[in-house]
């Protein structure tokens, strides 16, 4: 598995931050787009499996099914194989997310989906693996993103206020969710 590097500075990711934060905030009505002409789409690149995608999950005001599908089999459980349907919720932060941080660089997964067997035996190895994970849930995501700083990433997802967010620095992981706001 391939770590995320570090480059972007502060400044920059300032500069992006304040740009993109008016441009998420904004609501499609403001800035004369239309709701169903909006296109979210993201880049995932599993490194476990070394598995990437690049699509378009919502169109034209709806999800595309299809697409939701091919990220939570993505997402799966690279131990056991097992697929959940991954949180809407949680793919539309990623994009907000990335928006956010001005990038579109692949969002590097450490940990999607992980079955209730799989959270037990990390558990078991882990104290920072939570007994109730969302990560269980499909609700919870592991990420790095190459070129950003992962500071600037839990920063960001903080800012966004959407659910949980951890910082692992050693790992040079974030930790993402859509349970109560909350971080560590």
């Amino acid at each position: 598995m391939k770590n995320c590097s570090k480059t972007i500075n502060r400044r920059n990711f300032l500069r992006y931050t304040l740009g993109a934060t008016a441009a998420v905030a904004m609501p499609a009505s403001y800035a004369g787009i239309k709701p169903s002409a909006v296109v979210r789409d993201l880049k995932l690149h599993n490194l476990h499996t070394e598995e990437k995608i690049a699509l378009s999950y919502f169109e034209q005001g709806q999800y595309l099914t299809d697409a939701l599908r091919d990220i939570s089999y993505l997402l799966r459980d690279h131990r056991t194989g097992e697929v959940l349907a991954m949180d809407p919720g949680l793919i539309d932060l990623l994009y907000d997310l990335k928006g956010v941080l001005g990038t579109e660089q692949p969002l590097q997964v450490i940990s999607g989906y992980r079955s209730p067997k799989t959270n037990a035996a990390l558990h078991k190895n882990s104290s920072g693996v939570a007994t109730k994970s969302l990560h269980m849930q499909g609700k919870a995501i592991d990420i790095c993103i190459e070129g950003v700083d992962t500071k600037d990433i839990q920063a960001a997802a903080i800012n966004l206020g959407r659910g949980g967010v951890g910082y692992y620095p050693r790992s040079n992981f974030v930790h993402i969710d859509t349970g109560r706001v909350r971080t560590w």
